[in-house]
């Protein structure tokens, strides 16, 4: 065999090698997860607004995260801040409640709150009223709030412990 057959046949490997070791590195994309399972967006040290269906405030949440779902249009935050304001025509002020983390529903109508969850207001005669517990569920539009947890509430000359909260 000649130099020149040697030589095509070393080229030859060469550039196989050479092919096989980029097809090995080519870009795949995330294939470790489904595209559903992405965020549509997310968003950093925000303020929301949330109105009702009659166009008054149900809600302001200030968090550092929010992302949310695409599929079930439902939001994850976290460590969030809500101030959910009174009922029309009531003396009472807003609420401020915080929480390590929330979810919220996909129309707005459910707030989950978890991990030292703590709601602060003062009622129709400027007492302050506080309530912790490890989780709530708010729902705003109906003005009311749930949990199955221990809940602790705290007024001036009242100290309240149970289980569950309605």
């Amino acid at each position: 065999m000649s130099w020149r057959g040697i030589l095509t046949i070393v080229l030859l490997a060469g550039a196989l090698l050479s092919g096989w070791a980029l097809w090995l590195q080519r870009d795949r994309g995330e294939t470790g997860r489904p595209i559903g399972e992405r965020p549509d967006y997310v968003l950093h040290d925000f303020q929301i607004v949330t109105l009702d269906e009659n166009g008054r405030e149900a809600f302001t949440l200030t968090a550092p995260r929010l992302q949310r779902d695409p599929t079930v249009k439902t939001m994850d935050i976290a460590t969030p801040v809500f101030n959910i304001p009174p009922r029309q025509g009531s003396q009472a002020s807003a609420w401020e409640v915080r929480s390590q983390s929330g979810w919220v529903s996909a129309k707005g109508e459910e707030l989950r709150l978890r991990g030292q969850v703590q709601a602060r207001s003062t009622n129709a005669d400027g007492k302050p009223i506080k309530v912790a517990t490890e989780e709530l569920n708010v729902f705003p539009n109906d003005r009311r709030a749930t949990s199955d947890a221990k809940v602790t509430v705290t007024q001036p000359g009242l100290i309240l412990n149970g289980r569950g909260l309605q």
